[in-house]
């Protein structure tokens, strides 16, 4: 290689890096936003996203959206393909189809003791696996952002931001979903439910919750 072309291949691949929110990887921004200079946008407020657009979007478009567990499960189960593209949601081609579901049923265990827990549910009409609704304290994955179907990419500066949206979802669930519940009386108990989830394997379905009613 050319010496004199060795600095300024070196100083471009540093601008680049310098230009991402994480070291070494760039970050295509639209002009005008945040980190594009002083004159820039404010910075993203993910939390103020999601309680802005939580009560007036998010659980309505569940509660008109949902699917009955005891229809969509048996139907992923018969034909994957089929039913992921007549119920499910992708957020960009080759992403993982996302569902939103409802259901009513008696808790018949609970997994607790990592930091992804879990309640079962045994929902009449789905067959002999129990459905599994996620109560953390930790959840992950971006299926409520990918299922309600009006949040898209376009609408946010960068991926980043689109990141934080579903992550601030998922903590929305926490603190109003399921905070309130009591985990060490719930089995026996019927709940009902509507939420999200993304389908990695139909035999294996974790939803998180986006209401969640617990019968006294």
């Amino acid at each position: 290689m050319n010496r004199r072309l060795v600095i300024p291949i070196v100083v471009l691949v540093l601008a680049l890096a310098a230009c991402s929110r994480v070291p070494g990887i760039y970050v295509v921004e639209k002009p005008g936003s945040a980190g594009s200079g002083a004159g820039g946008a404010k910075k993203f407020d993910a939390a103020s996203y999601a309680d802005g657009i939580w009560n007036s979007k998010v659980v309505p478009a569940a509660q008109q959206g949902a699917v009955d567990a005891a229809t969509l499960l048996p139907a992923l189960r018969a034909d994957q393909q089929g039913a992921s593209a007549r119920y499910g949601k992708q957020a960009g081609t080759g992403s993982p189809y996302s569902f939103l579901v409802k259901g009513t049923g008696t808790v018949t265990g609970t997994s607790t003791g990592n930091a992804v827990g879990s309640i079962q549910v045994h929902v009449p009409g789905v067959g002999k696996t129990d459905v599994n609704l996620a109560v953390g304290p930790a959840f992950v994955g971006t299926a409520i952002r990918d299922a309600v179907g009006f949040i898209k990419f376009g609408q946010f500066t960068n991926q980043i931001d689109y990141a934080d949206a579903a992550t601030a979802l998922n903590a929305k669930v926490k603190a109003t979903v399921v905070g309130g519940v009591d985990l060490k009386s719930i089995k026996g108990k019927k709940v009902t439910f509507t939420g999200a989830f993304q389908l990695l394997a139909p035999s294996s379905v974790m939803i998180t919750p986006i209401t969640l009613a617990v019968a006294s």
